[in-house]
């Protein structure tokens, strides 16, 4: 029996975690991830817990360690830009 007022759980998926793959191409404002602590801004990326596109290009990630003393790690997601073609 679902619950009243909302959806049930077994017809709801949950809508957090990447949304992109490395490589593959994005354009402006395009959402990279939801609610997630793993990804961390890189270059050409902007947000906290929601982490969009600040320009068009192709996704790739990287691994970085923490700070001193810290041995976790943790992966960027960054931007690399595709210059637009000029129309002479």
């Amino acid at each position: 029996m679902a619950r009243r007022g909302g959806l049930s759980h077994i017809h709801y998926r949950e809508k957090k975690g990447l949304k992109v793959a490395a490589g593959q191409f994005v354009k402006k404002g395009t959402i990279l991830t939801r609610e997630g602590d793993k990804w961390k801004v890189g270059i050409n990326t902007n947000g906290k817990s929601t982490v969009y596109a600040l320009c068009d290009g192709i996704i790739y990630f990287k691994k970085r360690k923490g700070s001193y003393h810290k041995k976790k790690t943790f992966t960027t997601i960054n931007i690399k830009e595709i210059a637009k073609k000029q129309n002479e």
